[in-house]
């Protein structure tokens, strides 16, 4: 089965992320799409396995299979976790729901150390900018805010929020190159001392719920298992899920 066809006919929840689900969309913003497919469970008989994402069809679209994105998920990956509770969902069919009434068993104090090392990881790159160049890429220092305020939120009271809300102005004079990069530097900072505080009192428990997301996975291949109608990859592919556009 071609891997678009994947995005195309077996799609369980579509999303908008990037600036717009963040609140912080401007004149000329993309629309970055992000979704998650359930590949057919008799595609994993092969030898030749279905992929773990797929980019595209659309611009700016990028999808992850069920398992692959749970993983992630349960490893507290940033972008992962941020899809899940995106307020501009698109399309979500009975398992994504199911997938979405899951939201907090993926999040635990894990978010911490996984935020930071990749804020950290950011960090480097536009301090590597400001010594080439004089400045960062404000941008990227916009976006950086935006992730250590997140952290910072979700460790103090357990519910993940994707949009800034009232953050919106002093974060896109960041945007605009408003902001000296050592008041940057300084806020930076002073976010990454509130997020190590919050850490220590966090109300997330120590590790997600493991069991309950894996029983969900072992249901939904199960039931895919047992769907009726031959398997023919070249014509049909395998009976599934509506399409995205079949609402």
């Amino acid at each position: 089965m071609h891997p678009e066809a994947l995005v195309r006919d077996h799609t369980i929840y579509a999303c908008v992320m990037g600036s717009r689900a963040f609140g912080l969309a401007t004149d000329g913003s993309d629309t970055d799409r992000r979704g998650v497919f359930l590949a057919p469970t008799a595609l994993f008989w092969r030898f030749d396995k279905p992929p773990t994402h797929v980019e595209g069809p659309q611009e700016e679209q990028f999808s992850w299979e069920l398992e692959r994105f749970c993983e992630l998920a349960l490893r507290a990956n940033p972008n992962i976790l941020e899809c899940l509770h995106s307020p501009l969902v698109e399309y979500a069919d009975d398992t994504g729901r199911e997938l979405l009434a899951l939201r907090e068993a993926f999040l635990s104090r894990q978010v911490h150390e996984t935020f930071t090392r990749y804020a950290l990881g950011q960090r480097k790159k536009l301090e590597a900018d400001v010594r080439a160049h004089g400045g960062p890429r404000w941008k990227h220092a916009m976006h950086l805010l935006r992730l250590l305020m997140s952290a910072r939120d979700l460790l103090r009271t357990g519910r993940l929020t994707v949009d800034v809300g009232a953050r919106r102005e002093p974060l896109l004079a960041v945007k605009r190159g408003e902001v000296s990069w050592p008041q940057v530097e300084s806020w930076m900072a002073r976010l990454a001392e509130e997020t190590e505080e919050a850490s220590r009192r966090s109300p997330l428990p120590p590790q997600p719920d493991h069991r309950r997301v894996e029983d969900f996975l072992i249901r939904v291949r199960r039931a895919s298992a047992l769907q009726p109608g031959p398997y023919d990859e070249g014509v049909q592919g395998v009976v599934g899920p509506r399409s995205v556009g079949q609402r």
